[in-house]
């Protein structure tokens, strides 16, 4: 009654890391922005601090979907995983 799914040991060996330099780039662009919003609210510039949130959401928006097209591009690679016997 041998199953044919790999130890996690195995499953993390052959897994490669794959980093998308894009991520860390648009969290920091998010958090740029942010800062830039709450900045222009303190100074009582509402009409630019809600543009500049608005722009946060959008970058913020493709960040995540950069994330999310990262790992459905290369994980895919999982389910090639050799069987065992």
């Amino acid at each position: 009654m041998g199953t044919a799914e790999p130890d996690l040991e195995e499953l993390f060996e052959q897994k490669k890391r794959v980093k998308n330099p894009f991520v860390p780039l648009g969290a920091f662009i998010t958090a740029g922005v942010l800062t830039a919003g709450l900045i222009s609210f303190k100074k009582g510039n509402s009409e630019m601090g809600q543009k500049l949130m608005r722009a946060r959401v959008v970058i913020q928006g493709a960040t995540v979907a950069l994330m999310v097209g990262s790992a459905y591009y290369y994980g895919e690679s999982i389910y090639n995983f050799p069987k065992r016997d």
